[in-house]
């Protein structure tokens, strides 16, 4: 009877675990795809504002400071919230597919 009970245990930290890398895979890969749209419309929009391409390097020496502070802002703000709207997309998906939140995230409690 013990050993029944281990095996269950076993079992379903395996499927536990399982959850959690697929969660990981379909939350970098989302994160990943959403960052590389949101990097090309960044540097359209750049280039729209300003009239000339991003740094390519914003620390380089010859880059004026208002420019590279500026770039790395805008850049870090839109990555932050693609990254934002992918991790939601892919919780929401999760719940619709499985009826439960993802692995390790809580129910919000207010």
């Amino acid at each position: 009877m013990g050993s029944q009970r281990g095996e269950a245990a076993a079992e379903a930290a395996a499927a536990d675990n399982s959850g959690k890398l697929g969660h990981k895979v379909l939350s970098g890969v989302g994160a990943a795809a959403t960052t590389a749209v949101a990097q090309k419309v960044l540097k359209k929009g750049w280039t729209k504002a300003t009239g000339k391409e991003p740094p390519a390097d914003p620390a380089h020496p010859d880059v004026r400071w208002r420019e590279a502070v500026g770039w790395a802002a805008a850049s870090a703000a839109v990555v932050a919230v693609a990254r934002l709207l992918a991790q939601r997309r892919v919780a929401e998906t999760w719940r619709r597919a499985s009826g439960s939140l993802p692995p390790g995230m809580a129910d919000k409690k207010d």
